[in-house]
């Protein structure tokens, strides 16, 4: 470099001038030497100045982040999380053992259990009361994602219909079970608002008008797709007050929310005449145009009573089936589990479970997505001994789940043995990034987990727990789950003994 090579020079001449016996000024050898020794100090002095002038050196290019590390887009597809193939090195239990225990510690009281495993073997790697029954809070929505990937298909979609109502000048809304529907034209490209009300709506006028239809339209809601109490009773009065949840009806608007961005307080308490009073806005607005009024009021289809037949309906095509007017189709089953787990949506959850269940051969109920859930765990070699559920999404106090049980489900997700499950690898949360997770792993604990960590939280007053998977320092999957019971209400310190545990876990060479 050239200030390397200007300081080369000049101890050239130095040195010339001191070893010149002709033409020069006889210098006496202490005044050389000392000429010599500031000469040689100068050198790393110039070295040290010169940047001040010239500007510091450009950094070196940092290394790229391996796969598992990018900003996720489709998690399931990154080359990073391909089904692991064994290859690195499998933590040693000691070590992992001597890494988790000091900072699963509840803070104020309570207790952590947790389980470790390889992804790949099972072998597991820590276990601290990995087989007690605990309430899981929103980890529950791990479960209700497998058994509705299961039994309804990751690329299934639910249908929301217009039909030819009972008598003339009337319509019927149908509720097929799509809890995102959005209140004006369908968006393909969003999960939240893929089928739209006003497409809907548009397409009944065209379908009236070429009909030949006139004069009033009457709107009827039929949601009768569900069945039991909209309200589970295992849920706590506050947590509905607050807008955790709310009854659930086959549809509705923005997973029962008034505005798909406010996602705390109240909410609609009939979903299903929510939506259908916006579909007749719809078709107000759209049907002025072609000479339709459509009455003020919606009213719900009357429903026959037990043991007696539906009311009769016009035939269409030769058929026994009401005329269809219209028709809109909600986002796959993967995208709406994976948008449940990234906003831990209890609503959503609900719904899923009840589709689940109905496809199941049982009951749209509470107890029917209970026990298709449970059902579909056991078919699928999950389920615990002593596994006990109230919901699928988490809220009540009643469920009991061990630990161990979300790791393997987790280790189900990943291992890419059950295709259909592994879609909802882009559901999990991503430390610092993304969903549930995308304000924590900021501090100087747990920032080297950010990016790294994917995880489903749970909260409730006094439960914490986070489910996930992690690929460690040596690129090795795991599996874990930490489940706190018991915790004190507010207790700082117990998310951060979480997410700590799960940092340590990606740093972890443990060997």
């Amino acid at each position: 470099m050239t200030k390397t090579r200007s300081t080369d020079q000049g101890l050239g001449r130095a040195r010339q001038a001191a070893g010149n016996g002709s033409g020069g000024v006889r210098r006496p050898w202490p005044l050389v030497l000392l000429s010599a020794l500031l000469v040689a100090l100068a050198v790393p002095a110039a070295l040290l100045v010169a940047p001040g002038f010239l500007g510091p050196e450009p950094p070196a290019p940092a290394p790229p982040a391996p796969a598992w590390q990018q900003v996720p887009t489709a998690l399931s597809t990154v080359p990073g999380l391909a089904p692991p193939d064994g290859s690195a090195p499998v933590p040693l239990p000691s070590a992992v053992s001597a890494q988790l225990e000091p900072l699963l510690t509840a803070d104020g009281g309570g207790t952590f259990t947790a389980v470790v495993q390889d992804a790949l073997t099972g072998q597991v790697l820590f276990d601290r009361g990995g087989s007690e029954g605990r309430v899981p809070a929103s980890n529950m929505k791990l479960l209700a994602a497998v058994a509705a990937l299961r039994v309804l298909g990751p690329e299934h979609t639910f249908a929301t219909r217009v039909v030819a109502g009972p008598a003339p000048g009337q319509v019927v809304l149908v509720g097929g079970g799509d809890v995102l529907l959005g209140p004006g034209g369908s968006k393909k490209d969003q999960v939240m608002g893929h089928a739209g009300l006003a497409t809907l709506a548009a397409q009944a006028v065209e379908a009236l008008q070429t009909g030949g239809a006139t004069g009033e339209i009457k709107v009827l809601v039929d949601d009768s797709l569900f069945s039991g109490p909209a309200l589970n009773p295992a849920w706590e009065p506050g947590d509905v007050a607050a807008g955790e949840v709310a009854p659930v009806y086959s549809m509705a608007l923005n997973s029962a929310r008034y505005d798909p961005a406010v996602t705390t307080g109240p909410r609609p308490q009939d979903a299903a005449m929510t939506a259908a009073e916006e579909f007749a806005a719809g078709l107000r607005s759209a049907g002025a145009a072609a000479g339709l009024t459509v009455a003020a009021a919606v009213e719900r289809l009357p429903q026959p009573a037990a043991g007696t037949t539906a009311p009769a309906r016009p035939e269409g095509e030769g058929t026994s089936q009401p005329v269809v007017l219209g028709e809109v189709q909600s986002a796959t089953v993967a995208e709406q589990v994976n948008l449940m787990l990234q906003d831990s949506d209890n609503y959503l959850a609900e719904a899923l479970g009840r589709l689940t269940a109905l496809a199941d051969g049982l009951p749209g109920s509470y107890d029917g997505a209970t026990a298709a859930v449970g059902a579909q765990l056991a078919a699928a070699g999950l389920a615990a001994e002593g596994m006990k559920l109230v919901d699928v999404c988490g809220l009540a106090m009643g469920n009991q789940v061990p630990a161990r049980q979300f790791s393997e489900v987790v280790r189900a997700i990943t291992s890419g043995t059950d295709t259909r499950l592994r879609s909802a690898l882009d559901g999990f949360p991503v430390a610092g990034l993304s969903g549930t997770l995308d304000t924590r792993y900021g501090d100087a604990a747990t920032a080297r987990g950010a990016g790294l960590v994917r995880a489903k939280t749970g909260t409730l007053n006094t439960v914490l727990a986070l489910s996930g998977y992690v690929v460690d320092a040596d690129g090795r999957l795991l599996a874990f789950s930490f489940i706190g019971n018991g915790l004190t209400p507010g207790a700082a310190g117990n998310k951060e003994a979480l997410d700590r545990a799960a940092t340590a876990l990606a740093g972890c060479g443990c060997r």
